[in-house]
Protein backbone atom coordinates (compact mmCIF):
# COMPACT_ATOMS: atom_id res chain seq x y z
CA UNK A 1 0.00 0.00 0.00
CA UNK A 2 1.43 3.39 -0.99
CA UNK A 3 2.12 6.17 1.50
CA UNK A 4 -0.68 8.31 0.06
CA UNK A 5 -3.24 5.55 0.57
CA UNK A 6 -2.06 4.92 4.13
CA UNK A 7 -2.25 8.65 4.86
CA UNK A 8 -5.78 8.85 3.40
CA UNK A 9 -6.97 5.96 5.57
CA UNK A 10 -5.42 7.51 8.67
CA UNK A 11 -7.13 10.83 7.93
CA UNK A 12 -10.51 9.12 7.54
CA UNK A 13 -10.05 7.14 10.75
CA UNK A 14 -8.98 10.23 12.69
CA UNK A 15 -11.97 12.17 11.36
CA UNK A 16 -14.41 9.48 12.43
CA UNK A 17 -12.84 9.05 15.85
CA UNK A 18 -12.84 12.83 16.22
CA UNK A 19 -16.57 12.94 15.54
CA UNK A 20 -17.17 10.01 17.93
CA UNK A 21 -15.11 11.52 20.72
CA UNK A 22 -16.71 14.94 20.30
CA UNK A 23 -20.21 13.46 20.35
CA UNK A 24 -19.40 11.45 23.49
CA UNK A 25 -17.96 14.54 25.15
CA UNK A 26 -21.06 16.58 24.38
CA UNK A 27 -23.28 13.83 25.78
CA UNK A 28 -21.37 14.05 29.08
CA UNK A 29 -21.89 17.81 29.35
CA UNK A 30 -25.49 17.46 30.52
CA UNK A 31 -26.05 17.56 34.29
CA UNK A 32 -26.82 14.39 36.18
CA UNK A 33 -30.51 15.21 36.28
CA UNK A 34 -30.62 14.98 32.50
CA UNK A 35 -28.78 11.64 32.39
CA UNK A 36 -31.80 9.87 33.82
CA UNK A 37 -33.91 11.18 30.99
CA UNK A 38 -31.43 10.01 28.36
CA UNK A 39 -29.38 11.81 25.77
CA UNK A 40 -30.76 14.79 23.92
CA UNK A 41 -29.76 13.56 20.46
CA UNK A 42 -31.21 16.57 18.64
CA UNK A 43 -29.26 18.96 20.89
CA UNK A 44 -26.01 17.06 20.29
CA UNK A 45 -26.41 16.88 16.51
CA UNK A 46 -27.64 20.42 15.95
CA UNK A 47 -25.04 21.72 18.39
CA UNK A 48 -22.36 20.39 16.04
CA UNK A 49 -23.83 21.80 12.83
CA UNK A 50 -24.94 25.16 14.26
CA UNK A 51 -22.94 28.39 14.17
CA UNK A 52 -21.37 29.62 17.42
CA UNK A 53 -19.37 32.49 18.89
CA UNK A 54 -16.55 30.10 19.84
CA UNK A 55 -15.00 27.16 18.01
CA UNK A 56 -15.59 24.14 20.26
CA UNK A 57 -13.09 21.33 19.60
CA UNK A 58 -13.76 18.73 22.28
CA UNK A 59 -14.56 18.24 25.97
CA UNK A 60 -12.51 16.32 28.53
CA UNK A 61 -14.63 14.76 31.27
CA UNK A 62 -13.49 13.50 34.66
CA UNK A 63 -15.65 11.43 36.97
CA UNK A 64 -16.87 13.58 39.82
CA UNK A 65 -15.41 16.78 38.34
CA UNK A 66 -16.56 19.54 36.03
CA UNK A 67 -15.91 18.87 32.32
CA UNK A 68 -13.07 20.75 30.65
CA UNK A 69 -14.10 22.40 27.38
CA UNK A 70 -11.38 22.89 24.80
CA UNK A 71 -12.45 25.73 22.50
CA UNK A 72 -10.95 28.48 20.39
CA UNK A 73 -12.30 31.85 21.57
CA UNK A 74 -13.38 34.17 18.78
CA UNK A 75 -13.77 37.97 18.79
CA UNK A 76 -17.21 39.30 19.70
CA UNK A 77 -18.15 42.59 18.03
CA UNK A 78 -21.39 44.22 19.18
CA UNK A 79 -22.86 47.55 18.10
CA UNK A 80 -25.18 49.15 20.65
CA UNK A 81 -27.33 52.00 19.18
CA UNK A 82 -26.68 54.18 22.25
CA UNK A 83 -23.33 52.99 23.64
CA UNK A 84 -21.47 52.29 20.40
CA UNK A 85 -19.16 49.35 19.67
CA UNK A 86 -18.07 46.67 22.15
CA UNK A 87 -15.12 44.35 21.52
CA UNK A 88 -14.32 41.35 23.73
CA UNK A 89 -13.41 37.66 23.53
CA UNK A 90 -16.11 34.99 23.42
CA UNK A 91 -14.41 33.39 26.44
CA UNK A 92 -15.72 36.31 28.51
CA UNK A 93 -19.37 35.44 27.96
CA UNK A 94 -21.05 32.11 28.70
CA UNK A 95 -24.60 30.89 28.31
CA UNK A 96 -26.90 32.57 30.81
CA UNK A 97 -24.14 34.81 32.21
CA UNK A 98 -23.82 38.55 31.76
CA UNK A 99 -20.80 40.52 30.57
CA UNK A 100 -20.78 44.30 29.99
CA UNK A 101 -24.57 44.25 29.85
CA UNK A 102 -24.81 41.44 27.26
CA UNK A 103 -26.02 37.87 27.63
CA UNK A 104 -25.54 34.78 25.43
CA UNK A 105 -28.72 32.84 24.58
CA UNK A 106 -28.34 29.42 22.93
CA UNK A 107 -30.85 27.48 20.89
CA UNK A 108 -30.67 24.18 19.02
CA UNK A 109 -29.62 25.65 15.67
CA UNK A 110 -28.40 29.14 16.60
CA UNK A 111 -27.18 31.27 19.42
CA UNK A 112 -27.40 35.01 19.83
CA UNK A 113 -26.20 37.76 22.12
CA UNK A 114 -28.87 40.02 23.58
CA UNK A 115 -28.63 43.26 25.48
CA UNK A 116 -29.99 43.26 29.01
CA UNK A 117 -31.47 46.73 28.50
CA UNK A 118 -33.57 45.43 25.58
CA UNK A 119 -31.79 47.52 22.94
CA UNK A 120 -31.78 46.34 19.33
CA UNK A 121 -28.07 45.54 19.06
CA UNK A 122 -26.19 44.48 15.92
CA UNK A 123 -24.03 41.39 16.28
CA UNK A 124 -21.19 41.45 13.72
CA UNK A 125 -18.94 39.01 15.57
CA UNK A 126 -16.42 36.67 13.98
CA UNK A 127 -18.36 33.44 14.53
CA UNK A 128 -17.24 29.90 13.75
CA UNK A 129 -18.71 30.03 10.24
CA UNK A 130 -17.16 33.42 9.53
CA UNK A 131 -13.75 32.23 10.75
CA UNK A 132 -14.06 29.09 8.60
CA UNK A 133 -14.88 31.29 5.61
CA UNK A 134 -11.75 33.39 6.22
CA UNK A 135 -9.67 30.19 6.35
CA UNK A 136 -11.16 28.99 3.06
CA UNK A 137 -10.47 32.38 1.42
CA UNK A 138 -6.85 32.22 2.58
CA UNK A 139 -6.50 28.69 1.17
CA UNK A 140 -8.12 29.73 -2.12
CA UNK A 141 -5.79 32.72 -2.50
CA UNK A 142 -2.77 30.59 -1.60
CA UNK A 143 -3.65 27.96 -4.21
CA UNK A 144 -4.52 30.37 -7.02
CA UNK A 145 -1.72 32.88 -6.44
CA UNK A 146 0.77 30.03 -6.19
CA UNK A 147 -0.36 28.62 -9.53
CA UNK A 148 -0.38 32.10 -11.11
CA UNK A 149 3.17 32.74 -9.86
CA UNK A 150 4.35 29.53 -11.55
CA UNK A 151 2.80 30.61 -14.84
CA UNK A 152 4.49 34.00 -14.58
CA UNK A 153 7.83 32.37 -13.79
CA UNK A 154 7.80 29.43 -16.21
CA UNK A 155 5.46 30.72 -18.92
CA UNK A 156 2.33 29.01 -20.24
CA UNK A 157 4.24 26.78 -22.67
CA UNK A 158 5.99 24.78 -19.94
CA UNK A 159 4.17 21.72 -18.62
CA UNK A 160 2.61 22.39 -15.19
CA UNK A 161 3.67 20.41 -12.14
CA UNK A 162 2.41 19.66 -8.65
CA UNK A 163 -0.62 21.57 -7.45
CA UNK A 164 -0.51 23.73 -10.58
CA UNK A 165 -1.15 20.61 -12.66
CA UNK A 166 -4.19 19.61 -10.57
CA UNK A 167 -5.66 23.10 -10.66
CA UNK A 168 -5.14 23.41 -14.42
CA UNK A 169 -7.09 20.19 -15.04
CA UNK A 170 -10.03 21.45 -12.98
CA UNK A 171 -9.95 24.93 -14.52
CA UNK A 172 -9.92 23.48 -18.05
CA UNK A 173 -12.83 21.20 -17.10
CA UNK A 174 -14.92 24.15 -15.84
CA UNK A 175 -13.99 26.19 -18.93
CA UNK A 176 -14.70 23.50 -21.55
CA UNK A 177 -17.64 21.65 -19.93
CA UNK A 178 -19.40 24.43 -18.04
CA UNK A 179 -18.57 27.90 -19.37
CA UNK A 180 -18.21 27.35 -23.13
CA UNK A 181 -21.28 25.15 -23.75
CA UNK A 182 -23.72 27.53 -22.01
CA UNK A 183 -22.10 30.96 -22.45
CA UNK A 184 -20.64 30.62 -25.95
CA UNK A 185 -18.28 33.38 -27.06
CA UNK A 186 -18.98 35.34 -23.85
CA UNK A 187 -17.57 32.63 -21.61
CA UNK A 188 -14.42 34.63 -20.74
CA UNK A 189 -16.53 37.30 -19.05
CA UNK A 190 -18.09 34.85 -16.60
CA UNK A 191 -15.34 32.24 -16.21
CA UNK A 192 -13.72 33.99 -13.18
CA UNK A 193 -17.11 33.98 -11.42
CA UNK A 194 -17.72 30.28 -12.14
CA UNK A 195 -14.22 29.28 -11.01
CA UNK A 196 -14.49 31.32 -7.82
CA UNK A 197 -17.90 29.85 -6.97
CA UNK A 198 -16.75 26.30 -7.67
CA UNK A 199 -13.51 26.42 -5.68
CA UNK A 200 -15.02 28.43 -2.82
CA UNK A 201 -17.86 25.95 -2.31
CA UNK A 202 -15.65 22.89 -2.81
CA UNK A 203 -12.99 24.03 -0.31
CA UNK A 204 -15.61 24.85 2.31
CA UNK A 205 -17.34 21.50 1.76
CA UNK A 206 -14.03 19.72 2.42
CA UNK A 207 -13.20 21.86 5.47
CA UNK A 208 -16.57 20.95 6.95
CA UNK A 209 -15.60 17.26 6.93
CA UNK A 210 -12.56 17.78 9.15
CA UNK A 211 -12.94 16.82 12.85
CA UNK A 212 -14.44 19.84 14.57
CA UNK A 213 -14.96 21.58 11.23
CA UNK A 214 -17.60 24.25 10.72
CA UNK A 215 -20.83 23.49 8.86
CA UNK A 216 -20.34 26.54 6.60
CA UNK A 217 -22.06 25.46 3.38
CA UNK A 218 -24.72 23.67 5.44
CA UNK A 219 -25.92 27.08 6.66
CA UNK A 220 -28.85 28.41 4.64
CA UNK A 221 -27.75 32.02 5.18
CA UNK A 222 -24.46 31.22 3.43
CA UNK A 223 -26.04 29.39 0.49
CA UNK A 224 -28.64 32.17 0.29
CA UNK A 225 -25.89 34.79 -0.13
CA UNK A 226 -24.19 32.68 -2.81
CA UNK A 227 -27.51 32.28 -4.64
CA UNK A 228 -28.17 36.03 -4.32
CA UNK A 229 -24.83 36.80 -5.99
CA UNK A 230 -25.74 34.48 -8.87
CA UNK A 231 -29.21 36.04 -9.11
CA UNK A 232 -27.78 39.57 -9.31
CA UNK A 233 -25.34 38.51 -12.05
CA UNK A 234 -28.19 36.85 -13.96
CA UNK A 235 -30.32 40.00 -13.85
CA UNK A 236 -27.38 42.29 -14.67
CA UNK A 237 -26.49 40.14 -17.69
CA UNK A 238 -30.01 39.85 -19.09
CA UNK A 239 -30.93 41.46 -22.42
CA UNK A 240 -34.08 42.61 -24.21
CA UNK A 241 -34.55 39.20 -25.80
CA UNK A 242 -34.68 37.57 -22.36
CA UNK A 243 -37.19 40.03 -20.90
CA UNK A 244 -39.25 40.02 -24.10
CA UNK A 245 -39.69 36.25 -23.95
CA UNK A 246 -40.32 36.41 -20.21
CA UNK A 247 -42.99 39.14 -20.18
CA UNK A 248 -44.42 38.77 -23.67
CA UNK A 249 -43.79 35.29 -25.14
CA UNK A 250 -44.07 35.43 -28.95
CA UNK A 251 -46.55 33.37 -30.95
CA UNK A 252 -48.59 32.56 -27.83
CA UNK A 253 -52.37 33.22 -27.57
CA UNK A 254 -53.34 35.99 -25.17
CA UNK A 255 -55.22 33.63 -22.87
CA UNK A 256 -52.19 31.41 -22.49
CA UNK A 257 -49.94 34.43 -21.92
CA UNK A 258 -52.03 35.49 -18.94
CA UNK A 259 -51.27 32.12 -17.37
CA UNK A 260 -47.71 31.67 -18.66
CA UNK A 261 -46.22 35.07 -17.78
CA UNK A 262 -46.86 34.81 -13.99
CA UNK A 263 -45.36 31.32 -14.03
CA UNK A 264 -42.25 32.60 -15.84
CA UNK A 265 -41.88 35.47 -13.35
CA UNK A 266 -42.15 33.08 -10.41
CA UNK A 267 -39.65 30.71 -12.04
CA UNK A 268 -37.17 33.60 -12.23
CA UNK A 269 -37.05 33.63 -8.42
CA UNK A 270 -37.27 29.86 -8.08
CA UNK A 271 -33.93 29.43 -9.85
CA UNK A 272 -31.77 31.07 -7.14
CA UNK A 273 -33.97 29.49 -4.46
CA UNK A 274 -33.21 26.08 -5.96
CA UNK A 275 -29.47 26.86 -5.88
CA UNK A 276 -29.75 27.88 -2.23
CA UNK A 277 -31.79 24.93 -0.98
CA UNK A 278 -29.97 22.24 -2.98
CA UNK A 279 -26.52 23.07 -1.59
CA UNK A 280 -27.78 23.70 1.96
CA UNK A 281 -29.88 20.52 2.16
CA UNK A 282 -27.25 18.16 0.73
CA UNK A 283 -24.39 19.34 2.94
CA UNK A 284 -26.49 19.58 6.12
CA UNK A 285 -28.04 16.16 5.52
CA UNK A 286 -24.63 14.52 5.14
CA UNK A 287 -23.40 15.97 8.43
CA UNK A 288 -26.57 14.93 10.25
CA UNK A 289 -26.37 11.35 8.94
CA UNK A 290 -22.74 10.97 10.07
CA UNK A 291 -23.49 12.41 13.51
CA UNK A 292 -26.63 10.25 13.83
CA UNK A 293 -24.63 7.09 13.15
CA UNK A 294 -22.15 8.11 15.86
CA UNK A 295 -24.93 8.88 18.35
CA UNK A 296 -26.49 5.46 17.75
CA UNK A 297 -23.53 3.96 19.61
CA UNK A 298 -24.60 5.78 22.76
CA UNK A 299 -28.30 5.08 22.18
CA UNK A 300 -27.58 1.33 22.09
CA UNK A 301 -25.17 1.78 24.99
CA UNK A 302 -27.91 3.23 27.18
CA UNK A 303 -30.10 0.21 26.41
CA UNK A 304 -27.32 -2.28 26.99
CA UNK A 305 -23.58 -1.77 27.42
CA UNK A 306 -22.74 -4.84 25.32
CA UNK A 307 -25.05 -3.64 22.54
CA UNK A 308 -23.35 -0.25 22.55
CA UNK A 309 -19.89 -1.79 22.24
CA UNK A 310 -21.13 -4.22 19.59
CA UNK A 311 -22.53 -1.39 17.49
CA UNK A 312 -19.19 0.46 17.34
CA UNK A 313 -17.79 -1.49 14.34
CA UNK A 314 -21.15 -1.18 12.54
CA UNK A 315 -21.20 2.59 13.06
CA UNK A 316 -17.53 2.79 12.10
CA UNK A 317 -18.11 0.91 8.81
CA UNK A 318 -21.15 2.99 7.84
CA UNK A 319 -19.34 6.21 8.73
CA UNK A 320 -16.42 5.32 6.46
CA UNK A 321 -18.88 4.86 3.59
CA UNK A 322 -20.67 8.10 4.44
CA UNK A 323 -17.41 10.01 4.78
CA UNK A 324 -16.22 8.86 1.36
CA UNK A 325 -19.65 9.65 -0.08
CA UNK A 326 -19.51 13.15 1.42
CA UNK A 327 -16.13 13.72 -0.24
CA UNK A 328 -17.83 12.98 -3.56
CA UNK A 329 -20.94 15.01 -2.72
CA UNK A 330 -18.80 18.02 -1.80
CA UNK A 331 -17.27 18.11 -5.28
CA UNK A 332 -20.56 17.33 -7.04
CA UNK A 333 -22.48 20.07 -5.25
CA UNK A 334 -19.79 22.64 -6.08
CA UNK A 335 -19.96 21.58 -9.74
CA UNK A 336 -23.78 21.67 -9.81
CA UNK A 337 -23.88 25.18 -8.33
CA UNK A 338 -21.36 26.48 -10.88
CA UNK A 339 -23.01 24.58 -13.73
CA UNK A 340 -26.54 25.83 -13.00
CA UNK A 341 -25.23 29.36 -12.55
CA UNK A 342 -23.75 29.12 -16.05
CA UNK A 343 -27.02 27.71 -17.40
CA UNK A 344 -29.11 30.54 -15.90
CA UNK A 345 -26.69 33.22 -17.10
CA UNK A 346 -26.67 31.62 -20.54
CA UNK A 347 -30.47 31.85 -20.66
CA UNK A 348 -30.30 35.54 -19.68
CA UNK A 349 -27.75 36.48 -22.37
CA UNK A 350 -29.24 34.29 -25.08
CA UNK A 351 -30.22 36.16 -28.23
CA UNK A 352 -32.35 35.36 -31.24
CA UNK A 353 -31.83 31.67 -32.07
CA UNK A 354 -31.70 32.42 -35.78
CA UNK A 355 -28.62 34.64 -35.31
CA UNK A 356 -26.84 32.96 -32.40
CA UNK A 357 -24.39 30.03 -32.61
CA UNK A 358 -25.31 26.64 -31.27
CA UNK A 359 -24.36 26.71 -27.56
CA UNK A 360 -25.10 23.04 -27.00
CA UNK A 361 -21.84 21.84 -28.53
CA UNK A 362 -19.60 24.66 -27.37
CA UNK A 363 -17.79 24.62 -30.74
CA UNK A 364 -19.57 27.11 -32.98
CA UNK A 365 -17.90 30.36 -31.98
CA UNK A 366 -14.75 32.26 -32.87
CA UNK A 367 -11.59 31.82 -30.80
CA UNK A 368 -8.33 33.71 -30.88
CA UNK A 369 -4.93 32.29 -31.74
CA UNK A 370 -3.89 32.43 -28.08
CA UNK A 371 -6.93 30.33 -27.10
CA UNK A 372 -5.99 27.67 -29.66
CA UNK A 373 -2.46 27.51 -28.24
CA UNK A 374 -3.80 27.28 -24.68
Amino acid sequence: MSFNRILSVLLIVSALFGCSFSAFAKSEEAPKKEEKKGMDIAHIIFGHVADAHEWHLFTITHEGAEPTHVSIPLPVIIYHPEKGFFFFSSSKIAEGESYQGFRLVKGDMKEKIVSEDGANIKDISITKNVFSMLISIALLLWLMLGAAKKYLTNGHMKAPSGMQNALEAIIIFIRDDVAKPYLGHKYKTYLPLLLTVFFFIWINNLLGLLPGGANFTGNIAVTGCLALVSFIIILASSNKHFWGHLLNPPNIPLGVKLLLVPIEIVSLFIKPAALMIRLFANILAGHIVILSLVCMIFIFGMLNKVAGIGFIPVSFAFNIVMFLLELLVGAIQAFIFANLTAVFIGQAIEGDHSHEPDHTTGQDYHVSENEIIA
